[in-house]
């Protein structure tokens, strides 16, 4: 039972939207309603600047580690981590609070993957920094950082468990990024620093 409780602790903590609660408090509106639509950190940039993107991406990026964190703090059971790691995305995608309109998942899968494994998330990290910079496509940096993501953790950190959790986080992500890459494929997606992304 505690086990299970510390699955739906991760998911009430992943429904947590940090774009929606940071655009409320500093009365910028409803990301959902502005730009490209989606509570993100992405989306935040474009609608407010750097300062309240900065603290949604942290704010997704915490939601994502913490829990999976306390999990393995508790029971050093991968089944639980993996478990607790997957609540919290999907939570961030179906946010309970939010009526489960959720991001796209990129800065708090990338938290889930700093608990499950801190080289993992290095490499899929550096990844994403090196496609970004090569094409300046934020969605195609994700999607290929996430591609690589299951075999840098079956390499680093040699857990089936965690390497099958992660290829659905990819799978998630890829799926969320449906649009983008038919832009990307149409020439239509926007560039980083312009608008949708």
């Amino acid at each position: 039972m505690f086990d299970i409780a510390l699955v739906i602790f991760a998911y009430l903590v992943g429904s947590v939207s940090s774009a929606i609660v940071v655009c409320r408090v500093l009365k910028l509106g409803d990301p959902r309603q502005g730009g490209s639509g989606n509570p993100g950190a992405t989306n935040v940039l474009r609608l407010a600047g750097k300062g309240p993107a900065a603290i949604t991406l942290v704010g997704d990026w915490v939601k994502g580690t913490l829990p999976v964190a306390l999990a393995w703090l508790v029971t050093r059971d991968p089944v639980v981590a993996a478990a607790s790691g997957l609540a919290a995305f999907f939570g961030h995608l179906f946010p309970v609070f939010f009526r489960f309109q959720g991001g796209k998942g990129v800065a708090t899968g990338l938290g889930v993957i700093l608990a499950w494994s801190p080289m993992a998330l290095a490499a899929t990290a550096v990844t994403w920094l090196a496609i970004a910079g090569a094409f300046r496509y934020s969605s195609l940096a994700a999607v290929v950082a996430f591609a690589m993501a299951p075999i840098y953790v079956l390499w680093l950190a040699d857990s089936p468990v965690l390497t099958a959790a992660t290829a659905l986080l990819t799978v998630a992500i890829i799926w969320r990024h449906r649009e983008n890459i038919v832009r990307l494929a149409t020439g239509e997606e926007n560039q980083i620093g312009s608008s949708d992304s």
